[in-house]
């Protein structure tokens, strides 16, 4: 693999996608930055990763925001855990 590129993992064992480490770095700090000290719901997070990601680089920052969720929850980095109203994220401690 180019080492400027990461392949990403899925929880579900579907194929991953290859894109730009540059990208997946940025998207991956935001996600855990987002995460850090509160548990948010799937709208909550893409806002704030989205907002932290605001002229950093080009491309659907929602895309990227969920391949690399998708890829940390793979990791076992972060859960999505079962809340009412909504489904909720956090960092695995």
């Amino acid at each position: 693999m180019d080492e400027g590129r990461v392949l990403t993992l899925h929880p579900q064992g579907k194929k991953g996608r290859s894109i730009d480490r540059q990208k997946y770095d940025l998207t991956r700090q935001a996600i855990l930055d987002c995460l850090k000290d509160e548990e948010m719901t799937q709208e909550e997070l893409v806002r704030c990763v989205v907002e932290r990601l605001e002229n950093k680089f080009e491309g659907s920052k929602g895309w990227y925001m969920e391949s690399v969720k998708l890829d940390l929850e793979a990791r076992e980095v972060i859960e999505r855990y079962k809340a009412r109203p909504h489904d909720r994220y956090r960092i695995v401690r």
